[in-house]
């Protein structure tokens, strides 16, 4: 077993690394960007490596730096994680120059699987099925057209080089092939380099089917099984389980052994995935699965392979490059139960799922009978510069029923405050009838998205709770408060009347909620200050507040709150506190997504508090300004 690994990357991935690596006795070193100082996989490591400001492009994707950080540290071997440099062959190359010991694949591996075209002629001649489809040199609009037609509508145009769902497009006639060919060349030039494309059929009734695989440098190739990974939005994966639901063990087996002898055709070693697009409209069947790619890496969703087989997939992968054989022959690896994992976002489902940055408040994610890989901890904070994934949340059980509702109340139960999340939407699919009845395919989410991302109101008992906490933060006592941080009581009590009624504000909406008759504990809400309180209901938190208006007898009115509608900068501020300003009139402007978004006053009145500074970083829903009607 080698002694020393440096990790490639930063996250949850390599936080998981870290835990077989110190299992196993082997120091461990990350690298980590300025933005990264304060990480949790940082102060996990035995020992880091800053390597550059926060831009992935001057810090973990430059292989220089990284080579660097092995070599001043005395690290004995590279795991690159997913992502940034693991599957780059130049880079596995100079790894193994410096004479250090790549924790992956071959370098010839990962170019043989590199490109979809080349990959795909190869496994054409390993004896793999494969989708119907044109690969050809002649890239000529012409040819591509015709053996599309040829093919028959519908088409996808899918990059040479691509990936990530990048530089693909579905064509359902003739008549739009050119307009699609052309945006999906600009899109594969632009992320790639490479505009190259292939031309497949489209299959209208899709699941997406993989295989994890593992090879050594004896010569043994296995299997770990199949994994689903149909539920998706945007060709992005959302959801994904182990084993595949309707696959019958016939199936199985023709798609194991498809994924073994493409494996087997590179000489392939380590961890990778085999992908397979399957036609679904009829159940499925091994005559109607193809071979799609392969990935040579370790995958985001490997837990739910090490979950069915009781494996460790990150300890396969050092003791392979230690030079060991396969822990286990093909027949000693056995499957149990069904696992499903979640992938946790730092996204708001309803703008769109654009990113959500900032600080971590309040971040809770469930803790008992379930897995979870998580890339942040609570005080710390999502940066704009990377992915937006902060966690995966991975259940199993004895079924798959089981498994679906434990995962859709593990997503319910997450609590994340300021960054919004998509914890509410992974909770509506995994509860969904049909997913938990196994009908799903890749467009499952997008046919019903309007009901999966659809704005729920809070609860009537959410509300109350919210009303509760709010009479008696307005009437406590400052030097003597259950809700003080420092303060050990446990809660309190009111003895009023069982129906009291008040409005409260709730996102810019106005809400009548009754008084509750309970024991409120401070873990049943944050509290934000003594007129504003957040409550979690499904994996959601619900923002209240006492409107001002209403404090002030006008019932009804606006409080005049300016929020920020998503992570951004302040470019500009144009007013000052007290200044008097009309309905309309531009107070500030953000800068969000690469756009300026001018935040105007909601009605005529005097800027009462003014918090935005020009050039500050704010997270969405921060209250920016707060204007008053005059008197």
């Amino acid at each position: 077993m080698l002694q020393s690994l440096l990790i490639a990357n930063r996250g949850e991935i390599a936080r998981r690394i870290i835990r077989t690596a110190r299992r196993l006795g082997v120091r461990t070193v990350a690298v980590y960007s300025e933005a990264d100082a304060g990480a949790p996989h940082v102060a996990e490591a035995d020992e880091a490596v800053l390597i550059g400001a926060a831009p992935a492009r001057e810090s973990y994707l430059v292989a220089e730096k990284i080579l660097a950080a092995a070599k001043q540290t005395g690290a004995q071997a590279i795991h690159p994680g997913y992502g940034f440099l693991s599957e780059n062959a130049a880079f596995a190359q100079a790894v193994k120059d410096v004479g250090l010991i790549w924790v992956g694949p071959p370098p010839a591996a990962i170019n043989a699987m590199g490109l979809k075209d080349a990959a795909k002629s190869l496994m054409i001649a390993a004896g793999v099925p494969t989708t119907p489809g044109y690969l050809g040199d002649d890239q000529s609009e012409v040819r591509l057209e015709a053996e599309a037609a040829a093919i028959g509508y519908p088409v996808l145009i899918k990059a040479v080089a691509g990936g990530g769902g990048k530089g693909m497009r579905k064509v359902d006639a003739a008549a739009d092939f050119q307009a699609a060919l052309a945006s999906c060349r600009r899109e594969a030039a632009a992320s790639f380099g490479d505009d190259r494309v292939l031309i497949e059929k489209y299959v209208t009734r899709p699941r997406h089917i993989e295989v994890q695989v593992f090879g050594d440098s004896h010569g043994n190739v296995v299997h770990l099984f199949e994994r689903d990974c149909s539920l998706q939005r945007r060709h992005q994966k959302v959801i994904e389980e182990a084993p595949a639901p309707g696959m019958d063990a016939a199936t199985r087996a023709a798609v194991c052994d498809a994924a073994v002898k493409a494996a087997k055709a590179v000489n392939y070693e380590g961890a990778g995935t085999i992908e397979f697009i399957a036609d679904a409209s009829e159940g499925l069947r091994a005559d109607r699965i193809w071979f799609m790619e392969m990935n040579t890496r370790l995958q985001v969703e490997h837990p739910v392979t090490e979950m069915i087989t009781g494996q460790d997939l990150v300890e396969w992968q050092l003791r392979v490059a230690s030079g060991e054989p396969l822990p286990l022959n093909q027949d000693e690896i056995t499957m149990t139960g069904w696992a499903m994992e979640a992938r946790l976002y730092a996204e708001n489902p309803a703008t769109g799922f654009l990113p959500s940055t900032g600080p971590l408040t309040h971040f809770r994610l469930p803790e008992d009978d379930i897995r979870v890989d998580s890339a942040v901890d609570e005080g710390g904070e999502v940066s704009p510069h990377y992915d937006p994934m902060i966690a995966k949340l991975i259940v199993h059980g004895g079924t798959r029923e089981a498994a679906a509702e434990a995962l859709a109340e593990a997503c319910a139960s997450v609590e994340v405050w300021p960054v919004k999340t998509n914890a509410a939407f992974l909770a509506r699919c995994a509860g969904h009838p049909d997913f938990v009845s196994g009908d799903v395919d890749t467009g499952f989410i997008e046919r019903r998205l309007d009901d999966l991302v659809n704005n729920r109101a809070p609860s009537e008992v959410v509300a109350g709770i919210a009303a509760t906490a709010l009479i008696e933060l307005q009437s406590r006592d400052e030097a003597a408060t259950p809700w003080s941080p420092l303060d050990s009581a446990s809660g309190f009590r009111l003895n009023g009347p069982p129906r009291r009624r008040m409005l409260l504000d709730c996102a810019g909406a106005t809400v009548e909620a009754d008084l509750l008759d309970v024991e409120l504990f401070p873990e049943d809400l944050l509290v934000i200050d003594e007129d504003e309180v957040v409550v979690f209901e499904a994996g959601e938190g619900f923002c209240f507040r006492l409107p001002r208006a209403n404090a002030a007898g006008r019932a009804g009115e606006s409080d005049g709150s300016v929020l920020s509608p998503m992570p951004g900068k302040i470019v500009s501020v144009s007013v000052k506190a007290g200044e008097t300003v009309t309905k309309g009139q531009t107070l500030l402007v953000l800068e969000a997504m690469k756009m300026e978004h001018a935040l105007a006053a909601p009605f005529d009145g005097v800027v009462a508090e003014l918090s935005a500074v020009a050039g500050g970083q704010v997270s969405e829903g921060v209250v920016l300004a707060r204007l008053e009607a005059p008197q």
